[in-house]
């Protein structure tokens, strides 16, 4: 429970208000995190939040993609390098990429969702041989709020890797798509019954997109979603996570839909 000192090793600035951030253990590491999972950062002074794991470096440095929506998310999107960062985790499900193994990819996110999904396709191509089709849908309000541009414009030239990039709002010379996430993946011809999917946004955005992968006939079982709550100790004690039976942070944030659907149609629950 008690946070590991990490130092911020360097910092990019993703949109006008996310970063991402490396971290280094200033001395022993916490165990590595699998993608899905999220750990406790502790802004000394100001307080601790759950962040979801952007990315996991060889040497065990730790990638997370923050968005300034609060006291806390402020002071560490605002931390520099060198600044010292509290560590708690890792904690929760993953996302069970290993488990999709000879089936077909379909991973859609929405805004900052991109960032614990990023693990996901980066798994996906540092073993591209063990999985069928590899689709990315990726929604933001507008192009420059897109995470890891860079990234995503290298991912467009990926041959065996399907990239849609879709705008809620349009501007000049925009070469991508318009339009809800879930417009791009009604155009999608999938193989039913072989594709594992991975969802990460915006909650009504996952329930629609859910509901067209329900409608190709996608198994609820085997659409995966990550759910958010208010995470404030990480082991389920303190139940703020609480969402109908789960505890988040203990029973998540990775469920299958099977599991989420009911509970996600309870209104305000």
């Amino acid at each position: 429970m008690a946070p590991v000192p990490y130092q911020v090793a360097s910092r990019v600035v993703e949109t006008a208000d996310s970063v991402t951030l490396r971290l280094e253990p200033a001395a022993e590491g916490v165990a590595p995190p699998a993608p899905g999972q999220f750990m406790m950062l502790y802004a000394f002074g100001v307080g601790e939040i759950a962040v979801s794991v952007s990315g996991l470096a060889a040497d065990g440095a730790l990638i997370h993609t923050i968005r300034a929506v609060g006291a806390v998310s402020a002071a560490l999107c605002a931390a520099q390098p060198g600044a010292t960062v509290g560590v708690r985790g890792p904690f929760g499900t993953s996302w069970g990429l290993d488990d999709a193994a000879g089936r077909d990819l379909v991973i859609v996110a929405g805004g900052v969702g991109l960032a614990p999904l990023r693990p996901v396709v980066l798994g996906a191509l540092a073993h591209r041989q063990r999985y069928g089709r590899v689709v990315v849908v990726a929604g933001a309000r507008a192009q420059q709020e897109f995470l890891f541009g860079a990234e995503l414009s290298s991912w467009q030239h990926i041959p065996d890797l399907e990239l849609h990039q879709t705008v809620d709002v349009p501007i000049q010379g925009w070469p991508g798509q318009t339009g809800f996430v879930t417009e791009s993946l009604r155009r999608l011809t999938l193989r039913p019954s072989r594709t594992t999917a991975f969802l990460c946004g915006p909650e009504l955005m996952m329930r629609h997109s859910a509901g067209t992968l329900l409608d190709k006939g996608v198994a609820a079982q085997a659409i995966r979603v990550s759910l958010e709550r208010n995470m404030q100790c990480g082991v389920g004690w303190c139940g703020h996570c609480q969402l109908g039976p789960l505890l988040l942070c203990r029973d998540g944030p990775v469920v299958g839909y099977d599991v989420a659907r009911p509970l996600l149609e309870v209104e305000q629950l």
